[in-house]
């Protein structure tokens, strides 16, 4: 399965891009219609924007886009995400210039 680091922010529950938010590595089926990050499985539904997920279980809505190197990852506002201690190398040294991993060619 592919795995990137992600943007990742919950919309269910707060007003625009309110949510809490995490970088997060991010594991994708074979058609990256289906997510799967901290224990949840999230999966694109019909009519949903690109970026948009849905949780299978819980039925909140999820935003998953890339990380953004000026930090400005939330669509509507500011947003200061939580960093996973396992991806905070690469993001880190993503900020600094470096690609995402998986993303060397784009």
């Amino acid at each position: 399965m592919p795995r990137r680091i992600m943007y990742v922010q919950l919309k269910t529950g707060y007003d625009i891009d309110r949510g809490p938010s995490w970088i997060a590595w991010v594991r994708f089926s074979k058609t990256w219609k289906t997510a799967y990050v901290h224990g949840r499985t999230l999966r694109r539904q019909p009519g949903m924007s690109d970026g948009n997920f849905c949780d299978v279980e819980t039925r909140e809505d999820f935003w998953v886009s890339g990380p953004k190197r000026d930090r400005t990852d939330g669509r509507y506002g500011p947003a200061l995400p939580a960093v996973d201690d396992d991806a905070r190398d690469a993001y880190e040294a993503f900020l600094d210039g470096a690609p995402l991993p998986g993303r060397e060619r784009g």
